[in-house]
């Protein structure tokens, strides 16, 4: 599944979110990992920008880019379950 995120300037520092509601049934997430599939955004991973999992929302906070460049982004986690999905972004980077 792909969807589009709002731009971010290369010099701001925004969360982003999935909503897996519709894609999880009765499982929970078990695990989220970000990846960055295309592009120079960085996903952060230290205090106060942690990734997140609260139920069913899982939260990026993304840095940097180039101006003008198409970003991917991917979210895969794992279920209660044990299933694997994805779910994935682009985002454009571009002055604000």
């Amino acid at each position: 599944m792909m969807e589009s995120w709002p731009a971010k300037d290369p010099d701001e520092i925004l969360d982003y979110q999935f909503d897996w509601t519709d894609r999880l049934e009765s499982e929970t997430i078990a695990t989220s990992q970000w990846i960055v599939g295309a592009g120079t955004v960085v996903i952060l991973t230290n205090p106060p920008h942690d990734p997140s999992i609260v139920g069913a929302i899982t939260t990026v906070w993304l840095s940097g880019g180039t101006l003008n460049e198409n970003c991917e982004i991917t979210n895969r986690i794992t279920t209660s379950a044990q299933r694997t999905r994805d779910y994935s972004a682009k985002i454009k980077i571009k002055a604000k």
